[in-house]
């Protein structure tokens, strides 16, 4: 991977406030998106991912902020500068693809090229050229409607790649895709991006899917960036309560603050004390409440009590193709931990590996 500050940068989004009238959407959002980067913008519903996308797009109107794309600007709040949708030469792929039905695949991606009045030689030779870059130059005379959701969703990014824009930005483009077929298309995607060189934006709310095809990921919560990093980054060393929550798959522990040492910090659940590495900015007092956090995988089955061990009656075991998931449960608290066998129901000891433990108090 490049170092990202030797590398230009082909969009930058600069403190961007928007609200829909007193409910305030983006609080000051800033990105900066480099030439050959993919950036997923990951959030819950109404963190207002879709509506940053949607302002770089030229669809929504901020209040505040700056965008610029490929150096150019294209919305400053302070001078009043606002360049139209079509005037900001960018690639977008949307939701729902968007596709004109009475038109061809041809005609469909030929679309925008039209718009801007480029000649039919150079219409027909790029045309050409994006339908062959994806798989489609056969399908070129079918109607959308004669397509697989997957090809429907290739003809979409070929009419958004068709005109070379710096930036593609991606909403959820995978969403409308079966299961399998989405799996299939992130890794088709994250080859065309690599092999184009592409810059991109994508709004997804799967985090398997940012983690897949993105260098980096920003996070959002309630309007602001929560976090930001690269998706080892993300899911490795989450900053706040809500990262460690929403990426990865988690087991979480309702406790309170027992002590503090060398090796970290120790929290009681119930009758036994729990050590774990301290997260986050905040060092509550001894006694105060606190959360653990750890991934699924990283807890362990045991063979008897010891440190940072729990006893838990196993309930059952749940086949899942590439591995077995184990629910345990204590009367107080629910544990899942994977393994590679189905195991019988009855009394387990839970091993709960303090450097895998996240506490945030």
């Amino acid at each position: 991977m490049n170092t990202l500050s030797t590398i230009p940068s082909v969009l930058r989004v600069q403190n961007l406030e928007l609200a829909y009238g007193d409910n305030p959407i983006l609080k000051g959002v800033s990105l900066e998106l480099r030439r050959g980067e993919v950036i997923s913008l990951l959030g819950p519903s109404g963190s207002g991912k879709t509506t940053l996308l949607r302002a770089v797009a030229g669809l929504e109107q901020p209040h505040a902020g700056q965008i610029e794309i490929a150096g150019q600007a294209v919305f400053n709040g302070q001078t009043g500068v606002e360049v139209p949708a079509e005037g900001r030469n960018l690639g977008l792929v949307f939701q729902s693809y968007a596709l004109w039905p009475h038109k061809t695949v041809f005609d469909n991606v030929a679309y925008g090229l039209k718009l801007r009045k480029t000649t039919t030689k150079d219409i027909h030779d790029r045309v050409s050229d994006a339908l062959k870059n994806l798989g489609l130059a056969h399908l070129a005379e079918r109607f959308p409607h004669q397509l697989s959701g997957g090809q429907q969703q290739r003809v979409a990014i070929a009419r958004a790649l068709v005109y070379n824009p710096p930036v593609i930005l991606l909403d959820e483009p995978l969403s409308n895709l079966d299961a399998k077929l989405r799996e299939e298309a992130r890794a088709w995607l994250r080859e065309l991006i690599i092999k184009l060189q592409l810059s991109a934006l994508v709004v997804t709310h799967d985090q398997g899917e940012a983690m897949a095809m993105s260098d980096r990921i920003l996070l959002l919560n309630g309007g602001k960036i929560e976090q930001q990093g690269t998706p080892t980054e993300m899911y490795s060393h989450p900053t706040s309560l809500f990262a460690a929550g929403f990426m990865g798959t988690n087991n979480t522990f309702k406790g309170r603050i027992e002590e503090r040492g060398e090796d970290g910090i120790c929290i009681r659940i119930g009758e036994h004390p729990l050590w774990g590495r301290q997260r986050g900015t905040s060092s509550g007092p001894a006694g105060g409440e606190a959360t653990g956090v750890i991934r699924v995988e990283r807890v362990k089955l045991a063979d008897g009590p010891g440190r940072n061990r729990l006893p838990m009656d196993l309930v059952t075991s749940m086949y899942l193709g590439d591995r077995w998931e184990y629910v345990l449960d204590n009367g107080q608290t629910m544990v899942r931990a994977h393994g590679a066998e189905p195991l019988p129901a009855g009394p387990r000891w839970v091993e709960i590996p303090p450097e895998q433990l996240w506490v945030f108090a």
